[in-house]
């Protein structure tokens, strides 16, 4: 055993971390470093550091956890396996099997699986890619359920990586960056672990938005001096209150804001300026026993005046991450404005350390550790949700995106039980959630005995009555994205399953429903058959498509999408081989106005077709006019379809140019509803949401039966496809569809 005189500097800080290590704990320890560093002997990074330096940063941020020894030795062995001929059997028998299997765990995080995808399509590679990258994320959460100090490891080691992930390439930094936000922060939060959490969104934010970072930064900088003499005065004031009401041992420290935290919440406000945000002056109030929290929020609210909205408790009741504390904001006699999170010293231990706690104690390491257990079921409960061994990682991730990494909202069931949604989540959602059959059957959803619609996006402290019918189940619709009937992935997932039960017979004729339907929303009803369709989808027989369709697992967004992207890609390959038969020294031009780029001509004016009203996305042809240029049309144009043969030599080859948000594109819909008091209010509503112009509008009434003739301007096909889709849940409203003709 090395005696304590010749341990290396960053070991012995190492170990200075950590005073209640036992004498196996300490050589446990030790023995790890020494085989980390001969092993990584030769080995250096990206930095120019010997790469060992690494493995030590990561027990380091362990070791401030307090983890255990089993951990942070894995820590500091945790590449040894991806990175040297050192072998899993050789750790374990030298470290024992916990040690052996952590170390295995993370290396297999580590390990993307790799296949040969360079000979195939661009967007099959994407795919791939991407599909491989979820995979790489479900392996992680699963990973949990076998032994969470995994997950542990793998954050430290992205923590440290983010800090030194200046010395990569910018593409890489971009690339990792947006990564550690999308996943290992959130990952962290609910774990409840808050010092690596804002950490890694500070440092992903640093990377993604480095203008916005350093300008927040400047300013903080700035006023610091200002803002600490104010935080100081306050506590003050506040600590001689507390001590007249008994409480002297009270902590009360300025809370430091990160920078990421202060940016999301300017842009939730829309303020332009940092001190528009009220908690960048923040107090922190520590007490001894939970009593003590509400009293000390009382004496807070007599000495400042509480600002509305802005206190929650999450004592009474804590986040889904276990979260535990009591927030307010208030105005100070100064006039500026103060948050101030008041909590127990446990409380504060669980909020900065969160599931780590557990290991921060000595004794709870050889005893039952209820709070642990919790958190640990809860962990299996977000792994297990919804899920089965069809689930492929696509569905998977993004069920977790929806579950577990969004910000949540708080509601309440006519009997006060709380259910835990992600922000955006409906009454669907909720119903979904209290049961599944109350999902099937829900028709309808009070808010504190109000009325609302079955889109409405949830609020905390909402009281929510789902009305349910006695048969039925629930409405394709609900499937579709841009009506915004559901958030979760859960619901989602109970929905198609739902549909997937229903006989096949049924799913064809309710697919074959949707399908025209769709078809005839984008105008091509009579220009496409369904089965070019199914040919789209790589379908062999139509039926297999419809029942798909009907079964929920491809939605009216899917069809759209599908359906735009083969008529682009049939567009370029087009013109590829036209310009490879073209002869090279004939320019190409481009009518910017319009976005159309023009081959093989000189400088022609550009105009849109009235007749047919092409627009980005549209297959297109352009015809030589006399004296007016370059005339658009669909290819599809009945006055193109039966125009002489002798005309057809003016005919020339057409194709969207460089269309920007900019332009925008008149576009005839027709819409046929039940005419009710109100109607066209509520569909010009629908459209203004959109940021869409109306440029006209032509009301027929007949037998009750309004038949509305609209000009929208839009920018490009799948635009109208949702704003079609979003005309069609307006109430009393039969069919909506794109005309051919202005």
């Amino acid at each position: 055993m090395v005696t304590t005189d010749t341990y290396p500097l960053d070991l012995e800080s190492l170990l200075e971390r950590l005073p209640d290590l036992t004498p196996h704990d300490r050589a446990l320890i030790e023995h790890a470093y020494y085989k980390a560093q001969v092993a990584h002997e030769g080995q250096f990074r990206k930095s120019g550091e010997p790469y060992f330096s690494h493995c030590v940063a990561v027990a380091g941020i362990l070791a401030d956890l307090n983890m255990d020894a089993e951990t942070i030795a894995a820590g500091l062995l945790h590449d040894i396996i991806e990175d040297t001929v050192v072998t899993g059997d050789e750790i374990r028998g030298e470290f024992g099997p916990n040690v052996a299997r952590l170390v295995e765990g993370v290396t297999k995080l580590t390990k993307l699986p790799i296949e040969n995808i360079g000979n195939k399509p661009e967007n099959d590679r994407h795919n791939r890619a991407v599909n491989r990258e979820l995979e790489y994320f479900r392996k992680m959460f699963l990973m949990m359920d076998d032994d969470v100090r995994v997950v542990l490891v793998k954050l430290a080691d992205r923590l440290h990586n983010m800090r030194t992930l200046g010395f990569m390439d910018e593409t890489r930094r971009k690339r990792i960056a947006q990564e550690t936000m999308d996943i290992f922060a959130p990952l962290a939060n609910r774990l409840g672990i808050w010092q690596i959490k804002w950490e890694l969104e500070d440092l992903s934010f640093r990377h993604l938005e480095p203008e916005a970072y350093r300008a927040i930064a400047s300013n903080l900088d700035e006023r610091r001096a200002d803002r600490e003499k104010y935080i100081n005065e306050v506590a003050e004031v506040l600590r001689q209150e507390l001590a007249k009401f008994g409480i002297h041992n009270a902590s009360i420290t300025g809370r430091p804001k990160h920078i990421y935290s202060i940016y999301r919440k300017m842009k939730n406000k829309n303020a332009t300026l940092v001190e528009q945000i009220h908690d960048v002056r923040a107090l922190r109030v520590i007490v001894d026993l939970e009593e003590q929290c509400y009293l000390v929020l009382g004496i807070v609210h007599r000495l400042w005046r509480p600002m509305p909205g802005e206190f929650d408790d999450y004592i009474a009741a804590p986040k889904d991450n276990f979260y535990r504390s009591l927030h307010t904001a208030v105005w100070s006699d100064k006039g500026k404005t103060l948050e101030i999170q008041i909590r127990t010293w446990q409380m504060h231990e669980d909020a900065e350390y969160g599931i780590a706690a557990h290991w921060r104690y000595k004794e709870a390491r050889h005893q039952h550790d209820e709070a642990f257990e919790r958190r640990i079921e809860y962990l299996r409960r977000l792994i297990d949700q919804g899920g089965d061994s069809r689930e492929d990682a696509e569905s998977f991730m993004n069920r977790l995106k929806s579950e577990v990494f969004q910000d949540r909202v708080y509601a309440f069931t006519p009997k006060g039980d709380i259910i835990d949604l992600p922000v955006g989540a409906t009454p669907i959602d909720f119903a979904y959630h209290i049961h599944t059959d109350v999902g099937h059957r829900c028709r309808g959803a009070k808010i504190r005995g109000r009325l609302v619609g079955l889109d409405y996006q949830l609020r905390t402290g909402d009281q929510v009555e789902i009305t349910t019918a006695k048969r039925g189940g629930p409405s394709m619709d609900w499937l579709n994205t841009d009506l915004g009937y559901i958030k979760t992935a859960r619901a989602r997932s109970k929905i198609r399953h739902w549909f997937r039960k229903q006989n096949r017979d049924k799913h064809i004729s309710m697919g074959r429903e949707a399908l025209e339907r769709e078809l005839k929303r984008l105008g091509i009803l009579d220009k496409l058959s369904f089965d070019a369709v199914a040919r789209t989808f790589e379908f062999d027989k139509l039926e297999d498509l419809l029942a798909a369709i009907g079964a929920g697992d491809i939605t009216g967004a899917q069809i759209t999408h599908k359906i735009l992207e083969d008529e682009r890609r049939e567009q370029r390959e087009k013109e590829a081989e036209q310009q490879l038969l073209r002869p090279r020294s004939r320019p190409t031009n481009v009518g910017v106005d319009e976005g159309v780029t023009i081959t093989g001509t000189d400088g022609l004016l550009v105009n849109i077709a009235k007749c047919c009203a092409p627009m980005p996305g549209d297959n297109i042809i352009g015809y030589v006019t006399r004296g007016r240029g370059v005339t658009v049309h669909r290819r599809d144009c009945a006055n193109i379809a039966s125009m002489p043969e002798h005309e057809r030599e003016r005919l020339l080859d057409v194709s969207w140019g460089s269309v920007t948000q900019e332009h925008r594109y008149s576009v005839p819909v027709e819409i046929i509803a039940n005419d009710r008091e109100g109607l066209l209010r509520d569909i010009s509503t629908t459209i203004a949401d959109e940021k869409v112009n109306i440029s006209s509008v032509e009301v027929k009434t007949k037998h009750h039966i309004a038949t509305l003739n609209l000009i929208i301007d839009i920018s490009d096909n799948q635009q109208l496809a949702r704003i079609i889709r979003r005309i069609e849940a307006i109430p009393n409203v039969v069919e909506a569809h794109r005309r051919n003709s202005l």
